[in-house]
């Protein structure tokens, strides 16, 4: 389930080539540097407000909005008709497709975002790669470095990458608070619990249910 187009719909990114050649799909994060800077053709062609910042090393495409307070460092390349809402922050090395939405208090930084991607509020994505119509709750965050040094690995697969977040496919939905540990794996149409402390690879079409316990009392007069 780790080949590309076993996670995401190669038709809903105009940047398929990434992962041409790719055996696993996290083969394609090594190369993203050098891809974006090859694909880049720095414009805007989107709406953006004054008080926006965006870097020289930019592409924005047609119908996008850039809300204001956002900061776009690049290098980066920004789909058609897309939101980046206020106090959104974008980093090196970024893709985001058509119809895309990155909201307040948003960190991105070395990832590719298929279309229709939502990344709404208060997440961190880092070295990562989301499919179409992939879907994070408010606060969740993709990490992307081990606690312990060494290179991350997948089941019993070294992935020889020190900075590995998520793979999320086509659909996926992560609900809020959730925090996906390094190397994580989510496959299409999957659910996952808020408030889920994930590790590992989940199969396509499966649910993560979070249950903690709670404690009810009958609340006393001085409590």
């Amino acid at each position: 389930m780790f080949a590309p187009d076993s996670l995401f719909d190669m038709a809903q990114t105009r940047h398929a080539d990434l992962f041409a050649g790719c055996e696993r799909a996290w083969e394609a994060l090594p190369r993203l540097a050098e891809f974006v800077a090859a694909q880049l053709q720095p414009g805007i062609q989107g709406e953006i407000s004054p008080q926006a910042t965006i870097g020289d090393k930019v592409q924005i495409g047609t119908g996008t909005v850039v809300e204001a307070g956002a900061m776009i460092t690049g290098p980066a390349i920004v789909g058609a008709n897309c939101l980046i809402r206020h106090n959104a922050y974008l980093r090196e090395n970024v893709i985001i497709g058509d119809d895309c939405l990155v909201g307040n208090a948003c960190e991105l930084k070395h990832c590719v975002l298929f279309n229709e991607c939502e990344v709404p509020h208060f997440n961190y994505v880092g070295d990562s790669i989301l499919g179409y119509r992939a879907h994070l709750g408010a606060g969740v965050v993709l990490s992307n470095v081990k606690v312990t040094p060494g290179a991350i690995r997948i089941e019993n697969l070294d992935t020889d990458l020190e900075k590995l977040g998520a793979l999320i496919g086509d659909r996926a939905e992560i609900g809020c608070n959730s925090v996906l540990n390094p190397g994580s794996v989510i496959g299409r149409d999957c659910l996952v619990y808020p408030n889920t402390p994930w590790r590992g690879v989940l199969p396509a079409g499966h649910l993560v249910k979070s249950r903690p316990g709670l404690e009810i009392v009958e609340r006393s007069a001085d409590s």
